[in-house]
């Protein structure tokens, strides 16, 4: 199994290439999203959000852990989750954007196209406990 992202003997472009793996599925950009929208995240407020059963959530943050996207706090018995980098919101927020653009370009895609803009232009929920 993968251990991270990989090690500076790699190239750039094969360490970016692991680094989207860790991004390569849908629940844990909504995950990602979710923590974006916030300070930190309980993982009982996640399980709410995302209607996961939490052998699957906590699956999804171990592979965003292992690819250090995401951090995680114990306080007591609850555990918080939190971006390790704020630049991983800005990713998620350019990926937005390029999506948009790229459905744009064909009508049969204008409502989702509409869809995601209204959900960018969304205020975001508080998540907060």
């Amino acid at each position: 199994m993968n251990s991270g992202i990989g090690d500076a003997h790699r190239p750039v472009y094969e360490i970016k290439a692991n680094l989207f793996k860790g991004l390569a599925h849908p629940l844990r950009i909504r995950i990602l999203e979710i923590l974006a929208s916030a300070d930190e995240v309980s993982v009982a407020q996640m399980l709410e959000q995302t209607g996961l059963q939490a052998s699957h959530l906590s699956q999804h943050l171990s592979v965003l852990r292992r690819y250090h996207l995401v951090t995680s706090e114990r306080r007591a018995s609850i555990v918080y989750y939190r971006l390790e980098f704020a630049e991983v919101a800005e990713l998620l927020a350019v990926a937005r954007v390029l999506l948009r653009k790229v459905l744009d370009t064909s009508t049969s895609n204008i409502p989702l196209a509409d869809e995601i803009a209204a959900a960018a232009a969304a205020p975001a929920p508080d998540v907060r406990p």
